[in-house]
């Protein structure tokens, strides 16, 4: 068990290090594993870390650093594990595990710029084109540098009635298994920890589609995944609950539409009804852009072949 302290110079320096109500003391501890305790001393207040050695140590770098950045600029820091360091050339984020994510094909660099460029994007393309998985790189970075509040992600859940509601559990254990494929992609940046601390204080928010309903999201990054199983009623909700400050990224694969009438798909028809309209841009993918097993590009192509004939 180890201890390190930290002095603060004033209650106002406290506060802005610490959060309101100590939430940013509370971030902490969750995601190091340590105690951290403040308290009156006759030369100030005194900031006490506490924990196995190597977690204490990560703690103390961490509030060291956000104490420094206060100090400099007077500012409140972002909340724990928030920090931006510029990132490598062509890289859209660099996970909390040291990857480093960047684009791998010509079509996937003209995404990621369409998405820094533009409010709306929409991406369409097939399985493995990197469409969820960059736009999710894209949303944590703009997280991380404060140009988003917050994160919200859905998709359609086609089963979505009395199957679903046969289904076992509260509304997040039904939804859970139509949603995971949005899980697994913060866990491989954030890590579960971090991720579950973002998502219980509603930094990041995984919905189905029917939920969006009636909202304003403001100052978020937005994204639709799976959206070719969206009906044109569904995608016209969902394009309007962009507030002031937002940004919205649209993704899918018309060729693998689950909808009863597969021409009723609402990303099928929104590429004719946005077609030109200003501040829309679409992005495009081919089975060259595929980055997952090389498998999955021969069976995409011989998939191809068979719908041909």
């Amino acid at each position: 068990m180890t201890i390190k302290k930290i002095h603060l110079d004033s209650d106002d320096e406290a506060l802005l290090l610490l959060g309101e109500q100590d939430a940013n003391l509370r971030h902490l501890e969750k995601e190091y594993g340590v105690e951290i305790f403040v308290r009156q001393e006759a030369q100030g207040l005194l900031l006490s870390v506490r924990g196995p050695t190597s977690r204490v140590e990560k703690a103390y770098r961490r509030l060291s650093s956000l104490l420094s950045e206060i100090r400099s600029a007077g500012r409140p820091p972002l909340p724990a594990g928030g920090d931006a360091p510029e990132l490598p050339k062509d890289a859209v984020y660099v996970t909390s595990y040291g990857k480093t994510i960047r684009p791998k094909s010509g079509n996937q660099k003209a995404y990621v710029e369409a998405i820094r460029s533009h409010d709306l994007v929409v991406a369409i393309g097939p399985a493995g084109t990197g469409k969820t998985y960059l736009a999710v790189a894209a949303a944590l970075h703009s997280l991380k540098t404060r140009e988003v509040a917050k994160i919200v992600l859905t998709r359609p859940v086609v089963e979505a009635g009395e199957k679903l509601g046969f289904l076992p559990g509260d509304l997040y254990e039904k939804v859970h298994p139509y949603l995971k494929p949005l899980y697994d992609a913060f866990y491989a940046m954030l890590g579960p920890e971090r991720f579950r601390l973002w998502r219980d204080d509603e930094v990041i928010e995984i919905v189905p589609l029917a939920y969006m309903r009636g909202r304003t999201l403001e100052n978020a990054f937005i994204i639709l995944d799976e959206a070719q199983n969206s009906t044109p009623e569904q995608m016209k909700m969902f394009l309007t609950r962009m507030g002031v400050g937002s940004k919205v990224v649209v993704t899918g694969d018309v060729t693998q539409i689950d909808l009863e009438n597969k021409k009723s798909s609402g990303l099928v028809l929104v590429q004719s009804i946005l077609k030109h309209v200003e501040g829309a841009v679409f992005a495009y993918f081919s089975e060259e852009d595929v980055v997952r097993h090389p498998m999955v590009r021969r069976v995409l192509r011989a998939y191809d072949v068979w719908e041909k004939r």
